[in-house]
C-alpha cells in the first residue's frame, strides 16, 4: 500500500497539470463552432466593352510623379525594403519652380536616419535656369558645364554624401528642365520625361 500512494499522488499531479494546460489553451468556443463565411453577390455584366485609354502625344505627358520620374525598377526596389516616397515642392536654391516635384525615398516608419534618397525634375525657361544657376554658384555650388548640360553640385568641401566620383547633391539643367538628385550618380536613374 506504501507503494500506492505515491503512485497515485503522482498521477494526481499529472492530471492537475494537464487540466491546467488545457484550460488555458482553449479556444473561443464560438470561434470554432462557427465557420466564416463572405456574402458574395453576382458580378454586375459589363454594358459596354472597356476601352483603354490612347497614350497621350508627345509633349503633352501627365503630371511627373515619385514614382513616375524615376525607371520602375527603382521604385520597385525601393518599395521591397519598405520605402515610400514624400512629394515637395522643387526648389533650387530660393527658386520654387513650379511645374516640377521633389521626391524624398526612405523608410519613414523607421527612427530618422540620413537613409533616404532624393529626386527631383522640374520644367524652366532659360531666365529660371541661369538664376538658379547664378545663385547657386554665388553660395559656392560648382558649375560644370557638359554635352547633356550643365551641371551645379554642391562644393566637395561641404558635402555630406557623395557618389563614387565625390559629388553630392547635384542639378542638370538641360533641355529646358532641370533634374536633382543628391550625387551626379543619382541623375541616372532619374527617366523623366518618358519617351
Amino acid at each position: 500500500m506504501t507503494r500506492q500512494l505515491p503512485r497515485l499522488g503522482a498521477a494526481l499531479v499529472i492530471a492537475s497539470a494537464a487540466l491546467l494546460v488545457s484550460a488555458c489553451g482553449s479556444a473561443d468556443p464560438d470561434a470554432a463552432a462557427t465557420p466564416e463565411t463572405s456574402a458574395t453577390s453576382p458580378a454586375p455584366e459589363p454594358t459596354q466593352p472597356e476601352q483603354t485609354p490612347e497614350p497621350a502625344p508627345a509633349g503633352e505627358e501627365a503630371d511627373p510623379t515619385c514614382e513616375t520620374i524615376i525607371d520602375a525598377t527603382t521604385v520597385a526596389d525601393f518599395e521591397s525594403i519598405g520605402w515610400t516616397s514624400r512629394t515637395d515642392p522643387f526648389y533650387v536654391g530660393s527658386h520654387e519652380m513650379t511645374d516640377g516635384i521633389s521626391c524624398v525615398w526612405a523608410n519613414f516608419d523607421a527612427p530618422a536616419s540620413d537613409h533616404l534618397q532624393l529626386f527631383g525634375w522640374a520644367r524652366n525657361d532659360d531666365s529660371e535656369a541661369r538664376a538658379a544657376q547664378d545663385e547657386l554658384v554665388g553660395q559656392g555650388w560648382i558649375r560644370e558645364e557638359a554635352p547633356e548640360g550643365v551641371y551645379i553640385t554642391e562644393n566637395p568641401q561641404t558635402t555630406i554624401a557623395t557618389d563614387d566620383q565625390g559629388y553630392g547633391m547635384t542639378y542638370l539643367f538641360a533641355d529646358g528642365s532641370v533634374k536633382l538628385a543628391d550625387t551626379k550618380q543619382g541623375l541616372l536613374l532619374i527617366t523623366w520625361p518618358k519617351g
